[in-house]
């Protein structure tokens, strides 16, 4: 059995961090703006406090925040995600043609995609059964490891091509 944290609690989810939330996005454009003038960092507190106060007060609003937040947090580790993978198939190798560069970056994306509709839990009949016909069939061990090797070497021979041409060869 889960237990609860403290940041489950009712009272600290629906209203004391979207207050915190409210409270610190108000006052740092506050400071950063200087509306209220230079200096007036108590203003700046109080005035940010009452916005906080009123936003916790109102259902809609925390509703409707909560789930940009939720989105926000999601949107964060997909792009997280995608700029890992795409740091693994770049390798910060500058000697890379763009060709590849962009064909690393398509097969980033479609990767990202299908890997956000793989952790939201989506039941897409099409793709359970292509993904079955690609890997479960009795012939996709042999088809899977020799299109390997031939990514592989073709790879390989674009590398050496390139870099022979490049050293003027």
């Amino acid at each position: 059995m889960a237990t609860q944290t403290f940041l489950q609690y009712w009272l600290v989810s629906e209203f004391i961090l979207p207050f915190f939330l409210i409270f610190f996005i108000v006052f740092a454009i506050l400071e950063k703006t200087k509306i209220l003038g230079d200096g007036k960092h108590q203003l700046n507190t109080l005035v940010g406090a009452v916005i906080g106060l009123v936003f916790v007060s109102a259902v809609f609003p925390k509703q409707v925040t909560g789930n940009l937040i939720l989105f926000l947090t999601v949107a964060i580790v997909v792009i997280f995600v995608g700029l890992l993978i795409w740091g693994f198939a770049n390798g910060g190798d500058a000697s890379i043609p763009g060709g590849v560069k962009k064909l690393a970056g398509i097969a980033v994306i479609i990767a990202v995609i299908i890997a956000v509709l793989w952790a939201a839990g989506l039941k897409i009949e099409f793709f359970n059964n292509l993904f079955d016909f690609l890997f479960n069939s009795g012939w996709s061990a042999t088809l899977w490891t020799n299109a390997s090797f031939i990514v592989v070497i073709a790879i390989a021979a674009a590398l050496i091509w390139t870099g022979a041409k490049a050293a003027g060869k």
